[in-house]
């Protein structure tokens, strides 16, 4: 083989090396990336977040704090001063407290009871009475409570007793205590045609709560 012929053969060598040097490079890429596609993902740390659940029983500790539950007040009713709404929502953290009742329910049955403290009914704002203790209809608008606190103090204690038969923490302020067999109502739904003749009394509670919920979550 002469010199040129030689030269040729060297070059056609180099070109088919690196074409193949080339080729395998590609197909080691594609490989790379078929193997990446069909891997599966590696399982997610974010925690799914659960809806807030609505508790069920009348005792228990409430979730939301006072000035959450003021401001659910004053959202639904704008006309409530900023100032009262927040020391009345405090009443009724302080006083479920003392007696072990889950604060929220009692703040949600006030707002049932009352619209939102709009009233409209029988009973009206100087009786001081959050939760229709002893309105029975025309002519028997119900119970009157000195103050605010003693009003929500006997809400909590007509709760109480619903729920259980344990006593009292402090001085007796419900009239209609001895009406209620103790404990013959100790979760949200059994107050449906006893605390109230209406059959849809729990899940309109229930239905507040959830509002209450969902509004201290998503602001």
């Amino acid at each position: 083989m002469n010199r040129a012929g030689f030269i040729f053969m060297l070059m056609f060598a180099l070109l088919f090396l690196g074409c193949s040097s080339i080729r395998g490079a590609l197909f080691a890429q594609e490989s790379a990336a078929d193997i990446a596609f069909v891997r599966p993902l590696p399982p997610e740390n974010t925690p799914k977040i659960e809806a807030s659940a609505v508790p069920k029983s009348i005792l228990g500790n409430g979730r939301m704090d006072s000035k959450s539950l003021a401001h659910f007040l004053r959202k639904t009713n704008p006309l409530v001063e900023k100032d009262f709404a927040e020391d009345f929502a405090e009443i009724y953290v302080e006083e479920a407290a003392l007696e072990g009742v889950n604060h929220d329910i009692a703040f949600s049955q006030m707002c049932l009871e009352t619209g939102f403290l709009s009233f409209g009914g029988l009973v009206t704002p100087d009786m001081n009475n959050f939760c229709g203790l002893g309105s029975t209809g025309p002519g028997v608008p119900g119970e009157r409570f000195p103050t605010a606190r003693i009003g929500v103090r006997a809400q909590i204690q007509h709760l109480k007793v619903y729920a259980t038969d344990a006593p009292l923490k402090q001085e007796l302020v419900d009239p209609r205590r001895h009406l209620v067999p103790a404990g013959s109502a100790p979760t949200i739904d059994e107050l449906a045609g006893s605390w109230a003749q209406d059959r849809e009394y729990a899940e309109k509670i229930k239905k507040i709560l959830n509002r209450l919920y969902k509004n201290s979550f998503t602001n």
